[in-house]
């Protein structure tokens, strides 16, 4: 390790130390939870700056218009507090419109969205149009949304972003090792979440050993297997089995698998009532050995390979500069 990484790396480790004997205060109370646990109480996990983020929410990448805002809608009247979108889901401002229709203040929702590839070099200009298309005054949780295009800038945007109040918390989205020591390399502010394919069939076992040294939470796309993979997971013996023991949904036992492995998750859905079942997973609790079961499922291939980039076409397809203010 070079000098340089040795002394990012230990004022990571004081951060830590820091913001774990610290507690945050919210408007509910204080929680006392370490960095990184889940506080299945309160429904929320402790990152590594000190801020409590929800455990679980609503995803909508696939959500466009009347239909997110419907969806934010509902989910926000169910008890939903986490929002996550991204500026090349073309909803921001749909979404933004579902936040104020449901009367939830906008300090009690917690908004992830993501930076897309092509506006990483202009970070400040990307990150002034997010705050107008969603119409809020800061960002809960920003992210770099794929591991292409000049990301080491985009990331010092973000850092940029968070010292001028206008970004709470910043993460990454589809990096692995190589990509997240080299942003490391440069960072100040280590990435509080990092969001990665991650379900019972894809267990990720090597990022996130790889990620636990600095605080990082991992926060799971297509939790609930996603690009047709859902059904077949809803109807794994293994799967059915244990939502027939609880009296609970094949989606309810993989979503709380999800809290207990320690990974934020974020299935969309447009549908109330699934809104609903997804979010009703705090009354019941998987066993030892019903995650056993679950653990051997693993597939060890995902939808999108993200490592070994070097020369992939999407450097060119990911950069090629969008408008993302044309979205109703």
């Amino acid at each position: 390790m070079t000098r340089t990484a040795s002394i990012i790396f230990a004022v990571i480790m004081c951060i830590s130390m820091l913001t774990t004997c610290a507690s945050t205060r919210t408007s509910s109370g204080v929680s006392s939870a370490s960095v990184g646990e889940f506080d299945l109480e309160r429904k929320t996990v402790r990152l590594n700056n000190g801020i409590e983020m929800p455990i679980l929410g609503l995803g909508t990448m696939t959500l466009f218009s009347e239909q997110a805002e419907n969806s934010i809608y509902s989910a926000l009247t169910t008890g939903v507090r986490l929002i996550d979108t991204a500026n090349v889901y073309m909803n921001e401002r749909a979404i933004s419109r579902g936040i104020k229709r449901s009367g939830v203040s906008r300090e009690e929702v917690f908004i992830i969205t993501k930076l897309w590839p092509s506006d990483y070099e202009d970070a400040a200009r990307a990150i002034d149009d997010t705050l107008v298309r969603l119409d809020v005054e800061y960002i809960d949780l920003l992210l770099l949304h794929q591991p292409f295009g000049n990301y080491v800038e985009g990331y010092k945007g973000m850092e940029i972003a968070v010292r001028e109040g206008k970004v709470r918390s910043i993460g990454l989205s589809n990096f692995f090792e190589d990509r997240f020591s080299e942003i490391m390399s440069v960072a100040t502010i280590p990435p509080a979440v990092l969001q990665i394919e991650y379900n019972p069939f894809v267990h990720q076992t090597e990022i996130r050993e790889f990620i636990k040294p600095y605080g990082t939470v991992l926060n799971a796309w297509f939790p609930l297997g996603g690009r047709g993979n859902t059904q077949t997971m809803f109807n794994n013996e293994v799967i059915a089995a244990i939502a027939e023991a609880h009296g609970k949904t094949s989606a309810q036992v993989v979503l709380r698998w999800h809290l207990q492995t320690g990974s934020i998750a974020i299935p969309g859905s447009s549908n109330p009532n699934h809104i609903r079942e997804n979010f009703s997973i705090f009354d019941f609790e998987l066993t030892d050995e019903e995650m056993q079961r679950i653990k051997t499922l693993d597939r060890g291939q995902s939808s999108f390979d993200f490592r070994n980039l070097d020369g992939d076409p999407r450097w060119t397809t990911f950069t090629v500069p969008r408008d993302f203010n044309a979205q109703e």
